[in-house]
């Protein structure tokens, strides 16, 4: 068995141990960014379907082919994504994390049209309001949310919580869980290899898991 299905069915055990009073474990997502797919290959084989990656070229190059050899892969963006590179990450990508923006959600409706493609899309919360960081307000939130689903359309599953590193997730993971259910939405995008546990007791749906599988990233 190699390193990498060790990782992964070592963390998908501690899920499911961590989630016992759940009704359902949290979705993993291997954020495969920067390894290559020799290194992923191990885990497709194994039939896990949810993957994530940070650039649209990335991940044209890696997945275009492998989604169509492995039709039940979902490909997860998870970096900033730039309006002119909509109409790739539209075409290869089935969750975007990171909508942040009307000018990224007009321009993502004016893609799913032309394409005929409707994607799952995580709004992308700033709740630290760290200015290196992506995501919109907190006190943004729920216009956007409205703009988005009620006016245009786009199909907003849940929102994405990034936290800072050099505090605990926790204060910003229970702020995340709050404003998702005033929202009522199904899904929470929290939770990477350092902090998923905290994540997973705050009602995380989706975990976002790279180094924990992978080993150090390549570059």
């Amino acid at each position: 068995m190699s390193i990498v299905l060790e990782n992964f069915n070592k963390i998908q055990a501690d899920i499911r141990d961590k989630s016992t009073n759940i009704k359902n474990s949290p979705t993993l997502i291997a954020v495969s960014k920067t390894f290559s797919v020799d290194h992923i290959q191990p885990l497709i084989q194994h039939g896990h379907i949810h993957y994530g990656e940070n650039k649209v070229q990335e991940a044209e190059r890696k997945w275009t082919t492998l989604k169509n050899s492995y039709k039940k892969i979902k490909l997860h963006m998870l970096g900033k994504l730039q309006t002119n590179k909509v109409k790739k990450a539209v075409l290869v990508f089935d969750y975007i994390h990171s909508l942040d923006s009307k000018k990224l959600a007009d321009e993502l409706i004016k893609n799913e049209n032309q394409i005929g493609k409707k994607l799952n899309y995580f709004i992308q919360v700033n709740f630290a309001d760290e200015k290196q960081k992506s995501g919109i307000s907190a006190a943004d939130v729920l216009p956007f949310f409205n703009y988005c689903t009620s006016q245009i359309k786009l199909n907003v599953v849940g929102l994405m919580c990034f936290p800072p590193f050099d505090v605990s997730p926790v204060i910003y993971f229970k702020k995340a869980h709050e404003l998702n259910k005033k929202l009522g939405l199904s899904e929470l995008s929290m939770g990477m290899s350092n902090d998923y546990p905290e994540a997973i007791k705050n009602g995380s749906t989706f975990l976002r898991i790279g180094s924990g599988i992978f080993g150090k990233r390549e570059n």
